[in-house]
C-alpha cells in the first residue's frame, strides 16, 4: 500500500495517539511505503507560528526517523491542485489530494470533504 499522511494523521502518529487501528497498522507496515508532503510540513510551520497548534520541533528529524518519504510539491501538483472541484477549500488538502492522484496515494485522513475527489482514503 503507497500512503500520503493527511497533516492531522501525521501529528497523531507523532504523538501515538488519536488514530484507527487500521490506520495504525498500516503506517507501521514496513512493506508500505508511507509519504509525508511537503504541504502538511508547510501548513504545521503557519499554524504554528500563529499559535494555533503544538508539534515538535523536529519535525523533519521525526519524519525521517519514522521512514517516512518526504513527497515535493512540483509544479505539477500546483497545477493538478488549481483545477481540482471546489469541494474542498483548504489549499493544503488541496494539494494533499492533488497529489495523492498524481502519485496513486491513499489519503490517510478523517476528513469527509476528501470524500468528493475520487481519491483512495484510509480513514485516520
Amino acid at each position: 500500500m503507497r500512503l500520503l499522511l493527511d497533516t492531522h494523521a501525521l501529528l497523531w502518529w507523532l504523538a501515538d495517539e488519536g488514530l484507527s487501528a487500521p490506520a495504525q497498522e498500516a503506517i507501521a507496515d514496513p512493506g508500505n511505503l508511507v509519504a509525508v508532503s511537503a504541504a502538511s510540513a508547510w501548513e504545521i510551520s503557519i499554524k504554528k507560528a500563529l499559535g494555533k497548534l503544538a508539534s515538535p520541533d523536529d519535525l523533519e528529524r521525526q519524519v525521517q526517523e519514522g521512514g517516512f518519504v518526504p513527497l515535493p510539491i512540483s509544479l505539477a501538483h500546483g497545477i493538478a491542485a488549481g483545477r481540482l472541484p471546489r469541494h474542498h477549500e483548504d489549499p493544503f488538502d488541496r494539494m494533499l489530494i492533488a497529489q495523492a492522484i498524481a502519485e496513486g496515494l491513499t489519503i490517510v485522513t478523517r476528513d469527509k470533504r476528501f470524500d468528493g475527489y475520487g481519491v483512495a482514503l484510509l480513514t485516520a
